[in-house]
């Protein structure tokens, strides 16, 4: 059975790197692929992708790429705190629900 990491994490957001090769970095996320639980962090999990010539591109080489990183290594950085943290949800007054900092009780969105 697959652990459901909701929507803690979405495109745009500052995120900090908390497990693996690039701990402790932070990154913008370019990407979330839900469907297997992983990120696109930019300039994050760099890989070297070795390409031929063709028609897409004219010049083949060695080329370095962002390589998706699951979710639960990912932490969102808190505007207000300037830190990874524990992201809540809460609603809003006109019945919106939004993530909420689990420190300082910022709404995230």
């Amino acid at each position: 059975m697959a652990v459901e990491y909701g929507r803690a994490v979405k495109k745009n957001d500052l995120v900090m790197v908390i497990a693996g090769k690039d701990k402790g970095k932070r990154g913008k996320v370019l990407k979330v692929i839900p469907k297997i639980d992983r990120a696109l962090v930019e300039k994050l999990n760099l890989i070297k992708r070795h390409t031929k010539p063709g028609a897409a591109s004219k010049q083949g080489g060695i080329l370095e790429r962002e390589n998706p990183i699951h979710i639960s290594n990912l932490m969102l950085v808190c505007n207000k705190c300037d830190r990874p943290v524990r992201v809540g949800t809460s609603h809003l007054s006109d019945g919106r629900k939004v993530r909420v900092c689990r420190k300082c009780g910022e709404v995230v969105d």
